[in-house]
């Protein structure tokens, strides 16, 4: 994935981040159980923390392009939709089954911090 691309993808998963959030905390309040509003709001959580991240890799693919960012940035979008994704549909469904696809999403996150630690690593041994 391209340095353009990421910071597209993150920036597009921020605004998301932004509009969930508010639906979460305007339209969702009275219609979902406290336990739903709480994987609602981590599923935003974790979605901002990581389009912050996909920003992250980005901005450093601008100067040292590599496959290890590419892979941090796929890893990170997986896990966006994975993790909050299915955060999202268990709390509007409550379809129990949905919450056995979360760590799926949380395996792709640590997939990303990892690539980009490795990224990083190697931007810093460069002269």
């Amino acid at each position: 994935m391209t340095a353009r691309r990421l910071i597209m993808l993150g920036a597009l998963f921020g605004l998301l981040t932004v509009a969930f959030g508010a639906f979460g905390a305007h339209a969702l309040q009275g219609r979902l159980s406290p336990q739903a509003l709480g994987w609602w709001d981590k599923a935003v959580h974790y979605q901002g923390l990581h389009a912050l991240a996909l920003l992250a890799a980005g901005l450093l693919g601008l100067h040292a392009p590599g496959r290890a960012l590419a892979v941090a940035g796929w890893a990170f979008a997986a896990g966006i939709l994975l993790f909050s994704g299915s955060l999202y549909l268990l709390a509007l469904t409550d379809l129990r089954w949905l919450g056995a696809v979360t760590p799926f999403g949380g395996t792709a996150f640590l997939l990303g911090w990892g690539a980009l630690a490795l990224a990083a690593r190697r931007l810093a041994a460069q002269p």
